[in-house]
């Protein structure tokens, strides 16, 4: 049996990660850390161990849209301020 078919367990073991009890910062660190693509193999496995899978989502997501909109700020400043002519 597949592990994404019902009755594999799946689901039990997405409700055990959502239980984990990691902080929000510390997925925003780790979540940080992936956008730079650096990370100790060390601190990546204690970080899937603890963080919640939940949080991770989330924090990817802001990360992801803040990352956009400091884009598309910094391009309307730069066609603003002339620089780009």
């Amino acid at each position: 049996m597949s592990e994404l078919e019902p009755g594999s367990g799946s689901s039990e073991g997405l409700r055990e990660a959502a239980q984990r009890r990691g902080s929000f910062l510390q997925t925003v660190k780790a979540v940080a850390w992936s956008f730079f693509g650096v990370r100790k193999s060390s601190e990546y496995a204690r970080d899937v161990a603890h963080i919640n899978p939940i949080h991770v989502i989330v924090a990817g997501i802001l990360a992801g849209l803040a990352f956009v909109v400091g884009l598309v700020l910094l391009v309307r400043w730069i066609i603003h301020s002339g620089v780009a002519q």
